[in-house]
């Protein structure tokens, strides 16, 4: 099968990788389309030692489903489009039994920590994890389930309402669709950007505000979302927060971050790390419509351009990148 490769912080395409073997329990899925995002940038600078197929936010077809999946299942999937968590998890350690999934102690991470992922003609994943699309919605909004799952994952930890005064610090692909997603709660949000930029006019008509980098200092804010995974955006989420406010830490970082430990205990402010989240909700928010993504799509490409297409998305302000990779 054709795919891309990563190996050493080298990424390349290859045209005859093997297939993948599907285990009992899991589904084989041919893959429609993929996004780019920032943890697979960040992967392809060595923030974490992958080797393999990279990917992870993609719809697919399953094909066929491994011999321990039930009838039931078979004739929810095969021949459907569908989306898949990422996370495939034992369902029996402490996290799992816990209702802690995401952080089980034996899991594979799809295109990302001990499994191949969504950079080629074919995955597998467990039957479970994988949700079949409505009808209504097109396959290029589909994509966009994954991240959008982890954006409304911010307010399941932490409460955001009408009186919450929310600043996201960046306003790229991830910042962008945060920023959607929390104009929903009607709370009082503002969107740092860089000089020039304007916010997209649905979000203006939700009220949302724009400032710039320097023009934040001590504001006042309750949430601060920091979600472009450099050291700058934590200094400028950290100075926006009141007292006893909360810092949500939306991004991986590929080098290090030094924190002022003592200030935060100063201020007494509450740091929030934040990955996954739930894919049932996006899909329901997308299929009603109540964010629109594919204003994100920055650019297409083809499997076998996918170096080019990781120079794309690697660049300043640039939104969704995505690699076309089968045919519906």
């Amino acid at each position: 099968m054709k795919g891309l490769r990563l190996e050493d912080g080298e990424l390349r395409f290859v045209p005859d990788l093997p297939p993948p073997d599907l285990p009992p329990d899991e589904a084989l899925v041919r893959v429609l389309i993929a996004g780019i995002c920032n943890t697979d940038l960040e992967l392809a600078r060595g923030y974490y030692p992958f080797a393999g197929v990279p990917g992870h936010e993609f719809v697919g077809v399953v094909e066929r489903l491994g011999a321990d999946v039930s009838a039931a299942e078979a004739s929810r999937l095969v021949g459907k489009r569908v989306v898949g968590e990422i996370n495939a998890v034992c369902g029996a350690c402490r996290a799992c039994l816990s209702g802690l999934e995401a952080h089980c102690e034996k899991r594979t991470v799809l295109g990302i920590s001990g499994r191949d992922g969504a950079f080629a003609e074919l995955l597998t994943l467990p039957a479970p994890n994988l949700h079949r699309l409505p009808d209504v919605l097109s396959t290029e909004a589909a994509v966009f389930t994954e991240p959008l799952a982890a954006a409304l994952g911010i307010q399941e930890q932490v409460p955001i309402g009408p009186s919450d005064r929310v600043l996201v610090v960046g306003a790229g692909k991830l910042g962008m669709l945060i920023a959607k997603t929390l104009a929903r709660t009607g709370c009082d949000l503002t969107v740092v950007t860089r000089s020039g930029a304007s916010l997209p006019e649905p979000l203006r008509a939700r009220g949302a505000a724009v400032c710039l980098e320097e023009d934040i200092e001590n504001a006042g804010f309750d949430v601060a979302v920091e979600c472009t995974g450099n050291p700058a955006g934590f200094v400028i989420a950290r100075r926006a927060l009141r007292p006893r406010g909360t810092l949500v830490l939306k991004s991986t970082y590929a080098g290090r971050l030094e924190v002022d430990a003592s200030a935060l205990v100063v201020d007494e402010i509450t740091v929030i790390g934040s990955r996954c989240g739930p894919f049932a909700p996006a899909l329901r928010v997308l299929e009603e419509g109540g964010v629109d993504v594919t204003p994100l799509v920055a650019a297409r490409y083809p499997l076998e351009e996918g170096a080019a297409a990781f120079e794309h998305a690697s660049r300043p302000g640039v939104l969704k990148v995505l690699l076309e990779i089968g045919g519906e």
